[in-house]
């Protein structure tokens, strides 16, 4: 997802700033099978070896999800660029239409502008 603008289901339009803000929150970034697979192609990298290095067991126990850094960012941010920008997962592409939690506006600042142009 290379463009700049992002148009999701809930139908807000916003230019996101690729400030990286909403990778440096705490989260819970599920990843399916297929996104791994892409994720680790994009790198280079066995799927075996994404897993290992960029994730871990969700609390639930249930799947996988991206692993963080000991702040909290996460395991993909390089400065204010994801590794795998092109093939990010659905969470993190659909962030913060499909889902948001309350102060996402705080984090979110794209998202903002969005539902308050004048801002």
């Amino acid at each position: 997802m290379n463009d700049s603008t992002d148009t999701h289901p809930m139908n807000n339009k916003y230019t996101c700033l690729h400030c990286g803000a909403c990778c440096r929150i705490r989260g819970f970034v599920r990843v399916t099978p297929e996104e791994i697979d892409r994720m680790a192609s994009l790198l280079g990298i066995p799927p075996h070896d994404f897993i290992e290095r960029y994730t871990r067991l969700a609390q639930d126990r249930s799947g996988l999800e991206l692993a963080e850094k000991e702040n909290g960012k996460c395991v993909l941010l390089a400065g204010n660029d994801c590794l795998v920008q092109q093939v990010k997962p659905r969470q993190c592409r659909t962030f913060p239409d499909e889902w948001r939690y309350p102060g996402v506006e705080e984090i979110c600042k794209a998202y903002m502008k969005s539902i308050t142009p004048n801002s």
